[in-house]
């Protein structure tokens, strides 16, 4: 109930602020996103190759055709139980999204395509385990971003970063508290943000993901200084309602590079 307020409150302020009409307005709001985030945990060797080529010549193809995307492929260079590929999946159907492996089932064309990953014998698999979380998008951040790197494939780095509360009232205080200045505080420090997603699906519940994206290390290490000493955050992290020991017990932090195959 109290997520609800706050959201119904920021499209409200929003559509206030409008010299057009609020119907108008809340029609030209873009419809958030759902997000498909798959993690392959994989051992070093052939499965690492045979992973990327099933993500660039059957997978991310076969998206493109059901007009997902841009569809995000990396390899997890910092981070627990390496090596492992990610696979991030944008779409309007949260339906489509959570059902689409029973579609790549029965789609002939993706299944020749994919005959070497997907029928893999146990003696020699594809993979050693495949996991997957469901997310909606922030309504404040309701579509992908690729970097604009992902254009030219010019160098890039990605963060991605995993906040778990210890309750579900928590948990709404810490994505309350990206509408209450920190989307600002990212902007003004030089972030390029790819998504903010709410955990729908998954381990570790009630959580929150969200991805950064930089040219390199040095510039992830400045861009955090900035946000960290920004008197905006300073503020914002001393308000009691957001005391953050208080509402977030664990982060996971990764640091992704993208495989040649990626779109962001």
């Amino acid at each position: 109930m109290e997520r609800r307020r706050f959201l119904s409150a920021s499209l409200a302020a929003a559509a206030g602020a409008a010299t057009t009409p609020a119907s108008a307005q809340l029609a030209a709001v873009p419809k958030s996103e759902y997000y498909l985030l798959r993690r392959y945990n994989l051992v070093s060797g052939p499965q690492l190759k045979l992973t990327e080529s099933f993500l660039a010549g059957a997978m991310i193809p076969t998206l493109q055709r059901l007009g997902l995307g841009p569809v995000g492929a990396f390899r997890l260079d910092i981070g627990p139980e390496t090596p492992a590929y990610y696979l991030l999946v944008p779409g309007a159907d949260l339906v489509q999204l959570a059902t689409l492996d029973l579609y790549l089932a029965a789609n002939p064309e993706f299944q020749q395509a994919a005959d070497a990953f997907w029928n893999a014998k146990s003696t020699a698999p594809a993979f050693q385990r495949a996991e997957s979380t469901l997310l909606a998008a922030f309504p404040g951040w309701p579509r992908i971003t690729p970097p604009s790197a992902a254009a030219s494939r010019g160098k890039r780095t990605f963060q991605l970063r995993t906040y778990e509360s210890p309750s579900n009232g928590d948990h709404v205080r810490k994505v309350e508290m990206f509408y209450s200045g920190e989307y600002e505080i990212f902007k003004s420090a030089g972030f390029q943000p790819v998504f903010f997603g709410d955990t729908l699906v998954g381990s570790r519940m009630p959580n929150l993901t969200y991805m950064l994206s930089f040219a390199d290390l040095a510039e992830h290490d400045a861009k955090w200084d900035a946000f960290r000493n920004d008197p905006a955050w300073k503020k914002l992290s001393s308000n009691p309602r957001y005391a953050f020991d208080q509402i977030v017990t664990n982060i996971t932090n990764l640091i992704l590079s993208p495989l040649d195959c990626s779109q962001i």
